[in-house]
């Protein structure tokens, strides 16, 4: 991967240095002349179907657009986020690249290095296929058209297996006293309650936190906030970060999952290792049948046993039955690209293929994600294994939806959130030092003008 970035490095570098020389460099510094596109590609190539998929997304764009030149690096997790930075701080980032609409991605957005691509968008009549949320610019941090998103994302979901609960006597829990009964029969089986693993600072706050917030504090907790109206240190968000305390504390989380990487997660739960485990819903992919090796981690004879809810009932919320949704990923193309130029075209092309019916239908059909933010696929046509059809009608089972916290704050705040569950999970803060922590850097960015 080195070896390939380098490589990346090599030609990017030439590249300038021609422009430079023959004088063709435009003020952005990116010839638009040139259809030589770069690429930086977010995969996790140890989930089900992607390598296939990326293969056949990648040759099928080069095979129709022969005139079109495309190097691409993969990355994923930390890696692809601290590379991003770097293309972004160095000025080179690449022409086409995968974004999220805020979160890690918010400096990209707040900087304005992504192009508005509305006036393509509009160009191409292609709002009449998308969801109105999945185009609506006020859903993304830079407040225009940045990227066009594949999927509209719930970032927590309560995955149940019941051979764990079926062999312990148990039924899914309904609420949060019912699931703290249920630790000491789990425990005594060898059975951890919740599988969540919690190294990667973001996972606690995206996949859980954010939605126990909504549930303590309302599902318009964050705009309070943002107008003014409410502190991260009023007892609403105080008490969420507690519950977060409470769940280490009752041994509904344990503690070594501090110490436990991300890509672990499936695997443990997947060889009956814990009761439940808590994800996101793009998780559903890395369960299901790989079609390059007919292998899955759950066979779909076993998807039956895996039910998808949302967390139990908390009996001291304000509200229940809730989750945290946000658009979710998609693609986005360098700013500095010059408009009108045959390198914007070319860009665009790419990304209308990377967003396009055939890429979302087979997102879908290989549950990288579970439903598509276009309108003109056809899930019945679909062959979807049981946890996908599971994972399609999960918007059954709640009735409301709270902002994830990365997709609304300035990153000097949701950064001290990620940090700050952490601390509250190891005991070396309390909720209330962490509250008063994130409140004292939301009013210095207030105060200077940041956010």
């Amino acid at each position: 991967m080195l070896q390939k970035a380098k490589i990346v490095s090599i030609i990017l570098a030439a590249l300038i240095a021609v422009s430079v020389f023959t004088g063709c460099k435009k003020a952005s510094g990116i010839d638009g002349n040139s259809k030589k596109l770069t690429v930086l590609n977010y995969a996790d190539m140890t989930v089900a179907n992607t390598v296939a998929d990326q293969q056949w997304t990648w040759d099928t764009f080069k095979k129709n657009n022969p005139d079109i030149k495309i190097t691409v690096e993969d990355l994923f997790n930390e890696p692809f986020h601290n590379k991003t930075e770097a293309y972004a701080a160095s000025g080179n980032l690449p022409d086409v690249l995968y974004v999220w609409p805020s979160g890690r991605s918010t400096s990209l957005h707040q900087n304005k290095l992504l192009k508005d691509l509305t006036p393509l968008v509009e160009r191409d009549g292609l709002k009449k296929v998308y969801y109105p949320i999945a185009l609506d610019p006020t859903q993304q941090a830079s407040n225009y058209l940045a990227m066009i998103p594949l999927t509209m994302t719930a970032t927590h979901v309560f995955f149940i297996n019941m051979e764990v609960l079926n062999a312990c006597g148990l039924q899914p829990a309904k609420t949060y006293a019912e699931l703290k009964s249920q630790v000491s029969t789990l425990k005594s089986k060898g059975y951890e309650t919740v599988i969540m693993p919690n190294q990667d600072t973001w996972v606690m706050q995206s996949c859980l936190f954010s939605m126990i917030a909504g549930r303590f504090g309302g599902i318009d907790w964050h705009e309070n906030i943002l107008k003014g109206q409410a502190k991260f240190t009023d007892k609403e968000f105080v008490n969420a970060l507690d519950f977060i305390r409470r769940l280490y504390a009752d041994g509904i989380i344990e503690k070594s999952s501090l110490a436990m990487s991300y890509g672990d997660g499936p695997g443990l739960f997947a060889s009956n290792k814990g009761a439940y485990y808590i994800d996101g819903d793009w998780r559903v992919g890395a369960f299901i049948t790989d079609a390059s090796t007919g292998d899955a981690l759950i066979p779909p004879n076993r998807q039956s046993s895996i039910k998808l809810t949302v967390f139990p009932d908390i009996e001291d919320a304000k509200v229940n039955k809730t989750n945290s949704v946000v658009l979710g990923t998609g693609w986005a193309m360098n700013a500095a690209i010059p408009k009108d130029s045959p390198r914007e075209e070319a860009a665009w092309k790419l990304i209308k293929w990377l967003t396009g019916v055939e890429v979302q239908t087979l997102g879908v059909e290989h549950a990288a994600y579970s439903a598509a933010a276009r309108t003109d696929i056809n899930i019945a046509n679909l062959k979807l294994e049981p946890i996908q059809r599971t994972a399609a009608v999960l918007a059954n089972e709640y009735s409301g939806a709270s902002a994830v916290i990365d997709g609304v704050f300035h990153s000097d705040v949701f950064n001290l959130i990620n940090d700050g569950l952490q601390e509250i999970g190891l005991g070396t803060k309390t909720p209330q030092q962490v509250a008063e922590d994130v409140q004292k850097a939301f009013d210095r960015g207030r105060a200077a003008g940041t956010f």
